[in-house]
């Protein structure tokens, strides 16, 4: 097997389970060293096992709406050489109808997933910049691009993610780093895996491909559009659906 990012260092948000530990995995099987990023310090530990020890997979408790934390984050990855690639996947959902939601359920979305990009973004650019590389991956939804009853909060935070992403590499690509960003539709996850049956099988039966889609089938594109195949693709969203929206 040909390892796409054969000696890269990467650095994912989320990582400590669902699909930012899909990707972290994949990368890891194509060559990567990965510093993991989460919230949950006992998911990570176990990552990191699983993964392959501190050979390949470091972990950094990261709140990534704190400044600070997501500049240790980024700064770990020093530990395995210069930072190539990130993947921005973080994400939390604090689901409930617009007459219900709290302001806190709003605010707290939002610094999850649009305001910790954006500072995955600020502190990863200039450590890329100086070597004139990088790869960035951004972690949307097609919920931002078709909106869903209950995640107001959610589908302007995803739909602000692909505007974020079409800027920042509008910005960045005269400085050799490509922005890209990833909308997936109903991936099986322990969050999708949670909804009624009825509401899975209607879902799934809007899919043309007959079925959900798994994490590896999401991980397999951030690869992709980490390494050198995607060489002549930035500001792009790719979305990941099984042909759910055409």
């Amino acid at each position: 097997m040909t390892l796409l990012l054969d000696g890269k260092v990467a650095v994912v948000t989320g990582a400590g389970q669902g699909l930012g530990l899909a990707i972290a995995r994949t990368f890891v099987e194509h060559g990567a060293r990965v510093v993991l990023g989460d919230v949950n310090s006992d998911a990570l530990a176990t990552a990191v096992d699983e993964l392959g020890g501190a050979s390949v997979a470091r972990a950094v408790r990261c709140d990534v709406g704190d400044s600070a934390q997501v500049a240790e984050l980024v700064a770990a990855a020093t530990v395995f050489g210069p930072l190539d690639i990130l993947v921005n996947n973080a994400g939390i959902t604090r689901d409930a109808t617009l007459r219900t939601m709290t302001e806190e359920q709003f605010d707290d979305v939002i610094r999850v997933h649009l305001k910790g990009c954006w500072l995955g973004l600020k502190h990863a650019a200039p450590v890329m910049r100086e070597r004139g590389s990088g790869a960035i991956v951004n972690m949307s939804s097609i919920a931002g691009k078709v909106g869903n009853v209950g995640q107001t909060n959610y589908a302007a935070a995803k739909a602000g993610i692909v505007g974020m992403t079409k800027a920042a590499a509008k910005e960045l690509a005269r400085h050799g780093i490509r922005v890209n960003a990833i909308q997936p539709g109903i991936i099986r996850t322990a969050m999708t895996e949670a909804m009624p049956q009825h509401v899975w099988d209607a879902k799934t039966a809007e899919i043309p491909l007959g079925r959900v889609g798994e994490p590896h089938e999401i991980a397999n594109v951030a690869l992709f559009l980490a390494s050198d195949l995607s060489s002549y693709l930035t500001g792009t969203v790719t979305e990941v659906t099984g042909g759910r929206l055409m």
